[in-house]
């Protein structure tokens, strides 16, 4: 069963959920540099010749892949789940007035101050009410 927080939860859990999506971001950006430099040195190798740098370039590509599914699934343990890789985007399963929603954090932002519908995404996101803040 997914676990469902309060405002108040998910606030409490941001310093790690903070680290883990820093990392997250930060490796990610590595993964994708890798990939365009692999891209790069494999336009002049064939399996006939293969490109050292390109086969060195790909282990470390593989090394960041499988750190950021690390990442993610950390996140996951904490019942959070990650919405942008590239922005650290986390969403947090929650309820307002009786049904489900997700609260919604983004790198960057101090606390958990904004929510959206399960189907909205980030273009939904809405602020929390003030009294949802505190109470809960």
């Amino acid at each position: 069963m997914e676990k469902i927080f309060t405002v108040e939860e998910a606030n409490r859990t941001l310093p790690l959920v903070k680290r883990i999506v820093e990392d997250l971001v930060r490796d990610h950006r590595a993964w994708e540099e890798k990939v365009r430099e692999f891209e790069l040195a494999t336009v002049g190798s064939s399996p006939e010749h293969p490109d050292v740098i390109a086969d060195l370039l790909q282990i470390e590509a593989q090394r960041l892949a499988r750190d950021i599914e690390g990442y993610i699934a950390e996140l996951s343990d904490l019942g959070v789940i990650c919405k942008g890789m590239d922005t650290g985007l986390v969403d947090f399963r929650g309820q307002i007035d009786g049904r489900d929603v997700f609260y919604c954090w983004k790198l960057g932002e101090p606390s958990v101050q904004y929510w959206h519908e399960i189907d909205a995404g980030f273009v939904g996101r809405q602020r929390l009410h003030p009294l949802a803040l505190t109470t809960n």
